[in-house]
């Protein structure tokens, strides 16, 4: 089953050779967590920012399905690592990649891979249904978020306080609007 980034960009463009398709609908991902990630606000208790990031990892999961949202987010950290300001704050570069949010992003990878794949299921056009694949990406994302800050830090109880704790509440509310914002969508593109 096609999400909802393909199908529309076939309807808009179909003599389109889908390899030009993906590579577009990849770049675009990409592009789109970047943007986001420029919305940050720095806790002067952790060293992790409160980004838009995860709500556009999750939408470009869903609207990408597995292989194309994981590779967007792979090309949207190789952007970073190679030095184009795309990550929170207009940061770059391997230093701050191996830093305290190098989980999150190999978590933003896996989250689109599974997001997508339960998007392809057609989970995320029902809002009854879409909060769970949404819910399931950033429970990966906290899980390979929390795992490589507990080794940065040493202290298991200290990454669930840094890494955990201060993001509950605005992770909330961003994965219920990207789960009434996709249903949305597919109501929009019908």
């Amino acid at each position: 089953m096609l999400t909802l980034a393909p199908t529309l960009y076939i309807r808009t463009f179909p003599r389109i050779a889908s390899w030009r398709r993906d590579l577009t609908l990849i770049v675009l991902g990409a592009l789109f967590v970047a943007i986001f990630a420029q919305v940050k606000i720095p806790l002067p208790f952790t060293p992790i920012p409160l980004t838009g990031q995860t709500f556009a990892v999750l939408l470009v999961a869903a609207a990408l399905g597995s292989k194309r949202g994981a590779a967007s987010m792979a090309f949207y950290v190789a952007l970073g690592a190679f030095g184009l300001p795309v990550f929170a704050g207009g940061a770059s570069g391997t230093t701050y990649l191996w830093g305290a949010t190098l989980g999150y992003l190999i978590g933003f990878i896996l989250a689109a891979s599974i997001v997508g794949l339960l998007a392809e299921r057609g989970l995320e056009r029902n809002v009854r249904t879409s909060i769970i694949p949404f819910l399931i990406g950033t429970v990966i994302i906290y899980v390979c978020g929390v795992i490589w800050l507990s080794i940065l830090l040493g202290n298991f109880s200290k990454a669930i306080a840094a890494g955990l704790t201060p993001f509950l509440i605005g992770d909330f509310i961003k994965l219920i609007a990207a789960a009434l914002i996709l249903p949305a969508a597919w109501k929009l593109a019908k």
